[in-house]
């Protein structure tokens, strides 16, 4: 059976404001409000060598391609996955963009063939230089297009200011009818960062990361509560390895919209973590929980 039509909708990172750029007629969401049908998100915890893009873009895409058969339309990978969280290495692994935010590094053309011939949606992290010289520590996006400039991430983290230029907009995402808000790690500890998503119509927040180990625990206490007070499932996916000054264990998760741990990938080894989110479960949650429509500013 063929995989069916991907509907995708970008919001560029530096557009002008209210400039989307659809890739493909999106159809399968309510106007305003649920997505009709399931959609499988797959999270990958994987294993990145510092400055070997390549190396990394053909584990992911090797990755992406296993999840894929096993039916993810959604597929997301670490923060900076591509060059690998090592901050000296980073202008060396940065991948140009161009002013429109298309990437076409012949180095990502493994991602760029699994998303193509499987029409799957993959996220990845990775270094950007922009046009302007700007670094950017950024959320790709391959589908069946190509590859783009997803977001680029807001908040810094400490000597990470040192290396990177902050992004400047907020960055969104729509597959199969979801409407999905991007952040990178530590975006997630600012609770405004997921609720402009939810309050412009997000369903999901995913947080592409890179939690050094021993700390990863304050994402289970961040995207919990970001599921809960938004009532948006939200996932989140950390590597394992890296630089001996500063390895990951992983521990990648999936929560629902009512706060509760759908899934945990525990333990320094590299997998696969999915599940199928419902419409239906987003209805009844929202049902009882009515924070969203009953925000107040100030």
């Amino acid at each position: 059976m063929s995989a069916p039509t991907l509907p995708t909708t970008v919001t560029a990172p530096d557009a002008p404001t209210g400039s989307t750029r659809t890739v493909v007629p999106a159809g399968s969401a309510e106007p305003g409000g649920l997505p009709v049908t399931p959609l499988r998100l797959t999270v990958v915890q994987a294993r990145a060598v510092p400055g070997q893009v390549a190396t990394n873009s053909r584990r992911a895409a090797d990755g992406a391609l296993r999840a894929a058969r096993r039916g993810a339309r959604l597929i997301v990978l670490p923060e900076l996955h591509v060059g690998g969280y090592h901050l000296p290495g980073v202008p060396a692994a940065a991948v140009p963009a161009d002013d429109a935010g298309a990437v076409t590094d012949h180095r990502l053309a493994p991602l760029a063939e699994v998303a193509a011939t499987r029409r799957v949606t993959v996220l990845v992290g990775a270094a950007v230089r922009h046009p302007d010289g700007r670094l950017t520590n950024s959320v790709l996006v391959a589908d069946p297009t190509g590859i783009r400039v997803g977001y680029d991430k807001q908040h810094l983290w400490q000597d990470e200011a040192t290396v990177f230029t902050r992004g400047r907009s907020a960055g969104t995402l729509t597959v199969d009818g979801w409407r999905i808000g991007l952040g990178v790690c530590y975006d997630m500890s600012f609770p405004e960062h997921a609720r402009a998503s939810a309050l412009a119509g997000g369903h999901v927040y995913l947080a592409a990361s890179a939690f050094a180990a021993g700390t990863e625990h304050r994402a289970g206490v961040y995207l919990a509560a970001r599921a809960l007070e938004n009532t948006v499932y939200t996932a989140f996916v950390n590597p394992v390895g890296g630089p001996p000054e500063r390895p990951c264990r992983g521990g990648s998760a999936l929560w629902g919209p009512d706060g509760r741990r759908l899934g945990v990938r525990r333990g320094d080894r590299e997998g696969m973590l999915s599940h199928d989110l419902d419409p239906a479960e987003l209805a009844r949650v929202r049902g009882f929980l009515r924070m969203l429509a009953q925000v107040r500013a100030g």
